[in-house]
């Protein structure tokens, strides 16, 4: 019997959806509303148009066969009937309708149905700051934004920028800046790290210096109270530590779901806002579904909610959501929470949970850090990549893995193998023993993932102990306090400059010399050793444990990880 589908919201799940569904009943209606005139866009791709990477705003709502997504092409090539700038304001659940209103005209009337999908997306989280209506002022919240801040720039309007939030849309924006447009551009970040609770601290600032190197500078533990302006156009922003001068102001301080409508229909919605559905997607009406970037779902790391706003989950999402609407059984069980930002020649990215995050959730963790090639170290394009796993000590199960590297692939591909077994809560042995496609431009023998998931195992047994480049800092910092023995245990050729520029405090020993000069190792202070990348060290740190020191710390990542952090020796 056939049926008619109403769906609330024309952006990534509701057309996903709405044409999965038409595929399976052919002879069913349904009808797509959304109160803007911009539907089926790919909202992830607007920094990229800003930066000139997209050349053309149309790319945005196109298909890959180059057909525009409006209104015509869904009715003429899908099925589906699309009414925008109505705007959907009740749910009457009793008589199973919708009201809805033209966004031109005021005009209200009713949508029957039989089945109902609520895709109504996020909305940018308004800071309620004095100035926030200013001209240049912006959420890049659809492509008209987009458009409207290319074309200031373009047009030489735009001399320094400042974006408001250190997360995913903060830094995609602040590279597309700086990068094409040569703008000015600052971030203020009201915490003290870019990406926080997504990465490390130690990837954090990696990926920071590269960030400054860019020409983008960052005010941490910054709150922004108000943007000021002059002729009704932007000028300035007022931090509680400074003033900023600014043409063009990005607030991305991060997205709320849009889940007021549910809620008022007497739909289940988390308190913090997000539609709560089971693993069909279903609401608590069973006539009612929801998806998108509005609704909370699983952590399958933590079994607690999870709100991941990203258009590969909507997409996800939305097959499941059509599938089920034509009496199918599909399921979206949760997520891991995986990502990744593309920041000028480098990139982060992450599956699971960070270290903060698994102690948060009550996990008893540790994370360790690995530099390595992403390839065979003979192959000539090959560059070093930077992994952290954390593990949960007792089961040794992996609860996450986040990596620093270039913008190309090979990360990427390593995060997204783990992203791929995380929910089946694999262990260290797992990922140690993980088959990975090997040919020297690609991959080392031993991959990076593997050696990872070993270094992860030597800490656990206590035969690898050692700090990251943020440990190492403290460590430097104090090093006039002669509490530590900073040991260089690479070839003289590698290490003469350090120890020239360092007398007092950087020593070298050869990893394979160091049984001949054991006696000039100090036994009464830590001895900190350092190699390039950390493998070397932690052969000295076996010989030094095997004659008897007892204080002794591998530096996780080596002058590698030293050097991206920024230390200065």
């Amino acid at each position: 019997m056939s049926q008619h589908i109403v769906v609330i919201g024309g952006v990534a799940l509701g057309p996903k959806a709405a044409c999965r569904f038409k595929r399976l009943e052919p002879g069913s209606t349904v009808t797509m509303i959304d109160q803007s005139s911009l539907i089926s866009y790919g909202g992830c791709g607007i920094p990229y148009y800003v930066s000139g990477d997209v050349s053309d705003e149309r790319e945005l709502f196109t298909t890959s066969f180059h057909m525009v997504r409006d209104p015509k092409f869904f009715k003429e090539v899908k099925g589906v009937d699309v009414q925008i700038l109505t705007k959907a304001t009740k749910i009457d659940r009793e008589n199973k309708r919708v009201e809805v209103e033209n966004v031109n005209t005021g005009e209200t009337s009713f949508i029957e149905y039989d089945k109902l999908v609520i895709a109504t997306g996020a909305a940018p989280r308004k800071l309620g700051l004095p100035g926030e209506e200013l001209a240049g002022v912006s959420y890049v919240c659809n492509p008209h934004d987009a458009t409207k801040i290319r074309d200031s720039i373009a047009k030489g309007e735009v001399g320094n920028a400042v974006i408001i939030g250190a997360g995913f849309i903060g830094l995609e924006m602040a590279e597309a800046f700086a990068d094409m447009w040569g703008v000015e551009t600052s971030v203020v970040e009201i915490t003290d790290q870019i990406m926080p609770r997504l990465v490390s601290p130690a990837l954090a600032t990696m990926a920071q210096k590269h960030m400054e190197e860019g020409g983008v500078d960052f005010y941490f533990g910054e709150t922004v109270t108000a943007i000021e302006g002059e002729n009704g156009k932007v000028k300035r922003v007022i931090t509680n530590k400074r003033t900023l001068d600014a043409e063009a102001v990005i607030i991305a301080a991060g997205i709320i779901p849009q889940s007021d409508l549910a809620k008022e229909a007497g739909l289940n919605v988390s308190e913090r806002g997000g539609v709560l559905v089971d693993e069909f997607m279903r609401t608590n009406d069973p006539d009612i579904y929801s998806g998108g970037d509005c609704v909370i779902v699983k952590n399958l790391i933590t079994n607690g909610p999870a709100f991941l706003p990203l258009g590969s989950m909507a997409n996800r999402q939305g097959r499941v959501i059509g599938t089920n609407l034509a009496d199918g059984n599909a399921r979206f069980d949760g997520v891991v929470g995986s990502f990744v930002v593309k920041l000028f020649e480098s990139s982060l990215a992450g599956t699971g949970l960070t270290l903060e995050a698994a102690e948060a959730a009550g996990f008893d963790a540790v994370s360790v850090l690995l530099i390595q090639l992403d390839r065979a170290h003979f192959y000539p394009t090959k560059e070093l990549m930077t992994l952290e796993m954390v593990v949960e000590k007792e089961t040794r199960r992996v609860l996450g893995v986040q990596g620093y590297g270039s913008a190309g692939d090979a990360m990427v591909g390593r995060i997204n193998a783990v992203a791929a077994i995380l929910k089946n809560t694999p262990t260290i042995d797992d990922i140690s023993n993980m088959e990975m496609a090997y040919s020297p431009p690609f991959a080392a023998a031993m991959d990076i993932l593997n050696t990872l998931a070993n270094l992860a195992d030597n800490v656990l047994i206590g035969i690898n102990r050692g700090v990251g480049p943020d440990g190492f800092k403290k460590m430097w910092d104090q090093r006039d306090q002669g509490e530590c023995h900073f040991l260089d245990c690479r070839e003289v050729a590698d290490a003469n400059e350090y120890v020239e520029r360092n007398p007092e405090h950087w020593h070298n020993i050869p990893q394979g010399k160091l049984r001949e000069h054991l006696d000039e190792i100090p036994t009464d202070k830590p001895v900190v050793l350092i190699c390039n990348t950390g493998a070397r060290s932690y052969e000295a740190q076996i010989t030094l444990d095997d004659k008897g020191f007892k204080d002794v710390i591998n530096v996780q990542g080596g002058m590698a990880a030293i050097k991206k952090y920024g230390v200065d020796v």
